[in-house]
């Protein structure tokens, strides 16, 4: 009987696409999937005359393997992955290596990793980026884990992967969690990038009042030059579809709530964690919950006031401002991301090379873009970067677009168009840039109040002093007439 070179469990669309990928590239692959319907499903089709074997439980499918066995889980994250390791244990030898493909949360790589160590097995916690398109035809590898299984597994991985300029995609970037920490912050940098394109789409439509194909023609010439991309591209494309049933533009008959699987809840939770600002990240998933209230923004849309929309200036100028304040706002949410990445793995002890980083979301991932290449290149330079925004080459971007920026972002409010991540990229910029914060009322407020002690600009820091000598306050409202 011929043994497979990999196996696969999970046959939703990414998993099937990935051993479609696999099969492509010379490897028979065994499949398995819980509802074992799916198992013939795919074998009388998508899979048919293909170096594929179906198998109908976990024993047939470690038994279909070469060893040491290679098991990909493309499963829901987080309690389903446990039970399907744990339910693959018995028939598992010292050595075999499971590689867990899904969206899992980073803090359960990092101990699945451990556990699996601990009973002789290896751990690859693998982010795949691309989607079904990506996964079919080379996605963005992010690889983390054990370092002896992913020389095991890189030819592999590897080949399947997109490639750039002849690179492959796909990279090991450390040990246990890392994988799925870069995919995780990968999909938060990919939230923000949606928003600011969504609210260029707004923002230009309110208020030039243009037709979707207008539309089509702006994104097209965006798609050339610094904003030249995946996501900027797949827009351009869909202004240009026409619903079947109604013959209007799909974009206009598409309900507007957006709905999220909740990588941007984690990025935005863990930077809340370990301190770090990305605001353009936390207002792109706080945008798309509002987007959910679409029922009491019906309401709201009746009692609540706003100005109405108007513009008498030059059209193309103010499109060309918008291209420039959609690059720079681009550059700070990408900054943000990466910023997270750095503190991230000084505290995970991961030594993260962040030119890796950028060189594999170069192609096959949903955030690919030209401009990923002067990240690369300036992590390339200077490993130690602290900062997207320190970088002479984006320092030059932002100088010369910064006023267009600004001139977006007042029209908008002006007009009464949200820009959240607009405006909080335009935030982070300025609190970045400035030497002086208003964080010492809030420490003068905390002492105050709390106890809580402060830093004095005109001692070292670290040394902490109180002011013992706040004065009293009234409660006023304890003396109010009922």
């Amino acid at each position: 009987m011929v043994k497979a070179d990999i196996g696969l469990i999970g046959l939703a669309v990414m998993g099937q696409s990935l051993v479609l990928n696999m099969e492509r590239n010379n490897y028979t692959v065994a499949v398995y999937n819980r509802s074992t319907s799916k198992v013939d499903k795919f074998i009388q089709k998508a899979g048919r005359d293909k170096n594929i074997i179906g198998c109908y439980n976990i024993e047939e499918l470690c038994n279909a393997l070469k060893q040491p066995r290679k098991i990909i889980l493309m499963i829901k994250a987080d309690k389903p992955v446990d039970d399907t390791i744990s339910n693959l244990f018995p028939f598992l030898n010292s050595g075999d290596i499971i590689i867990d493909c899904g969206n899992s949360f980073f803090k359960d790589s990092i101990r699945r990793s451990t556990e699996l160590k601990g009973k002789g097995l290896s751990y690859l916690g693998i982010g795949i980026s691309g989607g079904k398109e990506g996964a079919l035809k080379g996605p963005s590898i992010m690889v983390g884990g054990s370092k002896k299984a992913w020389q095991k597994t890189k030819k592999i991985f590897r080949k399947i992967a997109a490639k750039v300029d002849g690179k492959p995609c796909c990279s090991y970037l450390g040990p246990n969690g890392v994988g799925h920490y870069v995919k995780m912050v990968h999909n938060g940098i990919e939230y923000s990038d949606m928003q600011l394109i969504a609210e260029a789409y707004f923002f230009l439509k309110n208020l030039l009042n243009l037709t979707t194909d207008e539309l089509k023609e702006i994104f097209t010439n965006w798609n050339i030059g610094d904003l030249d991309s995946y996501l900027i591209q797949i827009t351009k494309n869909i202004f240009s579809i026409k619903d079947p049933e109604t013959e209007k533009p799909i974009v206009d008959i598409i309900l507007d709530s957006a709905e999220q699987k909740g990588t941007g809840i984690w990025t935005s939770q863990e930077a809340l964690e370990i301190g770090v600002p990305v605001p353009s990240i936390a207002e792109a998933v706080f945008a798309r919950s509002i987007s959910g209230q679409k029922d009491q923004r019906l309401k709201a849309s009746k009692l609540l006031s706003g100005p109405t929309p108007q513009f008498s200036g030059n059209r193309n100028s103010l499109i060309e401002t918008t291209r420039k304040a959609l690059y720079a706002a681009k550059i700070c949410s990408y900054a943000q991301g990466f910023s997270l990445l750095r503190t991230a793995s000084k505290k995970y002890k991961w030594e993260l090379k962040f030119k890796d980083v950028a060189a594999i979301w170069r192609g096959g991932c949903i955030i690919r873009a030209h401009f990923l290449e002067q990240v690369e290149n300036a992590f390339r330079q200077n490993q130690g970067l602290e900062n997207l925004l320190l970088d002479s080459y984006f320092v030059d971007i932002i100088e010369n677009s910064q006023k267009d920026w600004r001139y977006i972002v007042t029209l908008a409010i002006e007009n009464g168009i949200p820009v959240p991540a607009f405006s909080s990229a335009l935030a982070y910029y300025d609190s970045y840039r400035n030497p002086f914060l208003p964080a010492n009322l809030i420490q003068a407020q905390r002492d105050y109040f709390g106890g809580h002690g402060f830093e004095r600009v005109d001692k070292e820091r670290g040394e902490i002093f109180h002011y013992d000598k706040w004065p009293a306050v009234e409660d006023k409202r304890q003396h109010r007439k009922l």
